[in-house]
């Protein structure tokens, strides 16, 4: 068996003759520290080794206990102990650093954070670890469905796994509004062909003053001609309500005039499919009721829902002239470069840029408009409710 430190050799005959101290006998020796390299205990000739230190002289202090404490590395004089990851068998021994080193690196006097690293090793620093995991994980579920993390962390197989929380997806607007629901009526056809044919005429300015704009009537093919009661039915619609004084043209600031297919006309009023309507680069689906629009490009088409022309709206009632009459201002406006407003006043006329097509409650169509990203904040939610209005001069 491997000891370290010098090795006192003592022949068997020498040890014999040896005279015991008799103040101190000689300490009994272990199994291992019997002679063994010929096999037989006691052969002549033969040396066996002694650990230094391991039998006590006549004379000499027994060593302290300070010495066995935690923390303190061992002496030449103290026992051998067991390392906690003991080395295969049949390796050499590690070497012995040297005195001088065992001197400087351990301290005379341990401090106790030592002494407990010493005895209990690695399970020193995993016990904070694991305890600060515990309340993170406690937190986490504790967080409820309100709280949204800034962040994902993700962590190396090295690391400890942070915990991967996912944000809480936000509230759906309730847009299922009773009054923007299309009414029940009759047919139209649902997919037109995506191009729209000019309906021929052309009429007389309306209006004497401001800015004389042009705009030619047209129709989507593919359309069923019975639904809307032919071109000319439709066209005259337009024409008429633009010609009318309680339109536009009341305001003294700008005149209209409907020219045919031959010119290039400021805007153009179009009856349009749904299907088409739907369309991204036309009015888009956003708001999932049936509306019109105006697209400004590429073409500055007004384009008028033939499914509303057909069955109207629910705040107008069964007033399909006025909601038509409606409709045509309310989009010639935009083109015109009007925004959406609310009600003024309660049970006042609504304004011809609110879109009544929804109905006439600011609440209702504020709601409806926090999924349109360019309409949030067009109209108040002030619980205020106005009345049905289809002219911007409703008084002239």
């Amino acid at each position: 068996m491997w000891h370290p430190g010098p090795v006192d050799r003592v022949t068997h005959g020498a040890r014999g003759n040896t005279t015991r101290d008799s103040d101190s006998p000689l300490p009994r020796r272990s199994a291992q520290s019997q002679p063994a390299e010929s096999g037989v205990p006691g052969s002549p000739g033969r040396t066996s080794r002694v650990p230094r230190g391991s039998v006590r002289r006549a004379g000499e202090p027994r060593p302290s206990d300070e010495r066995y404490s935690p923390g303190r590395r061992r002496t030449g004089g103290e026992p051998l102990r067991a390392s906690w990851r003991p080395e295969a068998a049949g390796s050499p021994p590690p070497p012995l650093p040297p005195d001088d080193e065992d001197e400087d690196e351990t301290p005379a006097n341990p401090s106790k954070a030592s002494r407990l690293i010493s005895k209990y090793g690695w399970r020193v620093y995993a016990l904070p670890v694991l305890m600060v995991l515990t309340v993170l994980v406690v937190v986490d579920n504790g967080m409820g469905s309100g709280a949204q993390p800034e962040e994902k962390t993700t962590g190396t197989s090295e690391e400890a796994p942070a915990a991967i929380a996912t944000e809480n997806p936000a509230a759906p607007v309730a847009v299922n509004i009773p009054t923007a629901e299309l009414p029940e009526g009759g047919e139209y056809t649902q997919a037109g062909a995506g191009s729209w044919h000019v309906v021929d005429g052309g009429g007389e300015q309306a209006g004497t003053v401001g800015e004389v704009l042009t705009y030619t009537v047209e129709v989507e093919d593919g359309l069923d001609a019975a639904s809307y009661t032919g071109d000319d039915s439709f066209a005259t619609a337009v024409e008429g309500t633009l010609s009318d004084p309680r339109s536009w043209t009341g305001s003294g600031e700008v005149s209209l005039r409907r020219v045919g297919a031959g010119e290039e006309p400021d805007f153009k009023v179009s009856l349009t499919s749904p299907d088409t309507t739907h369309r991204p680069d036309m009015c888009g689906f956003s708001i999932p009721y049936e509306s019109s629009c105006y697209k400004r490009n590429p073409d500055k088409r007004v384009v008028i829902n033939l499914a509303r022309w057909v069955r109207g709206a629910k705040a107008f009632s069964s007033d399909m002239t006025s909601y038509r009459q409606y409709a045509i201002n309310h989009e010639v406006g935009h083109a015109l470069g009007n925004q959406h407003k609310g009600c003024d006043a309660p049970d006042g006329l609504a304004p011809v840029m609110m879109q009544q097509t929804f109905g006439v409650s600011n609440d209702y169509v504020a709601q409806l408009n926090q999924v349109d990203e360019y309409n949030k904040d067009a109209v108040p939610t002030d619980g205020v409710i106005c009345k049905p209005n289809a002219w911007p001069n409703p008084s002239s």
